[in-house]
């Protein structure tokens, strides 16, 4: 089909889309005014389920049934989508009696999905219905039926769906949130199924995880000259160094706003020792801890660099700002 820009009409397409927004707003505040008893039912049933959430959809309303079996996975509740056309060709093995099946369809009547209902109820599996067609096959083979029926499509000719698919997606957040509350799912558990996102990385990584170590650690004793601590201090490039006793224990730091602040006053460093000019009873962060704790300490206190100790007191690491920035932890 060709397009002629030349009879696009600019305005025309503003309305439509503001149309489709009021249309779809519609569709989803509807829901509200029909949410209770039988989606408090549903959630009983999904809570309970031993196995697994098998969501299956054909056409759009599959490719809505995808995102809400991510969605359900990533908040806590185990869940895959099953093709109903390949379920029929051997796909039903994967579904046990002790999953729950999420079947969406919008008329209720989709032939590949009518197909297999039998035999999801030979199996004993319970079936939750997201459906507009509240007398259809599904529904009443359903054990729980959500009523996701719309007014109208925001398709111009009332015939693409958009405010039906809308309305199904929608009571899938609404479950997937109402699940995740009544598990008491936490950050930490979404951070663990989202290691590679900004909160999967600000709460599963620990100050072990992005410390410099072994000989990347700048320290030096009481007595080393002023001369090697900023050797030391050049060759590690932390922009700090740790003063420590024979034991490891750390007595103080260094740091480069130190030096700043002895030249501004114009102190005599060439016969000075470390133990001399070190900033003693330094902030420390434990190695066990999470990275965001040491931006907090570091955030609180103005500093750029943190010595990091473990169990025992003893200086087993050290890091800065850029250490947390190459992490992306800040």
């Amino acid at each position: 089909m060709s397009f002629d820009t030349a009879k696009f009409d600019a305005e025309q397409a503003l309305t439509l889309a503001r149309k489709t927004f009021e249309i779809e707003a519609a569709a989803v505040l509807g829901l509200a005014a029909r949410v209770g008893t039988e989606f408090v039912q549903a959630i009983g049933l999904l809570v309970a389920c031993r196995g697994r959430v098998v969501v299956m959809g054909m056409g759009k309303s599959g490719h809505i049934g995808r995102k809400i079996a991510a969605t359900l996975a990533s908040t806590g509740t185990p869940s895959l989508f099953v093709h109903p056309a390949e379920a029929s060709h051997g796909d039903l093995g994967m579904i046990q009696a002790i999953d729950v099946v999420l079947a969406i369809s919008n008329s209720g009547e989709s032939e590949e999905l009518t197909a297999i209902l039998p035999v999801l109820s030979r199996l004993g599996v319970p079936l939750i219905a997201i459906t507009g067609g509240l007398q259809s096959t599904l529904a009443k083979q359903a054990r729980v039926v959500l009523d996701s029926s719309v007014a109208r499509e925001a398709c111009p000719l009332n015939l693409a769906p958009t405010a039906s698919t809308t309305a199904q997606l929608a009571l899938g957040d609404a479950l997937a949130v109402a699940l995740l509350d009544a598990r008491g799912f936490k950050e930490e558990d979404f951070a663990r199924s989202h290691p590679g996102g900004a909160l999967g990385r600000k709460l599963l990584t620990h100050v072990s995880d992005v410390m410099r170590s072994g000989d990347a650690i700048p320290q030096v004793r009481l007595e080393t000259s002023f001369v090697d601590l900023m050797r030391e201090m050049s060759a590690k490039g932390l922009g700090a160094s740790a003063v420590v006793d024979e034991n490891r224990r750390v007595l103080g730091i260094f740091t480069d706003g130190d030096l700043r602040r002895l030249v501004e006053k114009g102190a005599d460093l060439r016969s000075s020792t470390a133990g001399a000019v070190m900033h003693a009873q330094p902030r420390t962060v434990r190695a066990d801890s999470l990275a965001v704790e040491a931006v907090a300490l570091m955030e609180q206190h103005g500093i750029t660099s943190v010595l990091v100790v473990d169990q025992a007191g003893e200086l087993c690491g050290a890091l800065n700002t850029h250490d947390l920035m190459r992490a992306k932890v800040i």
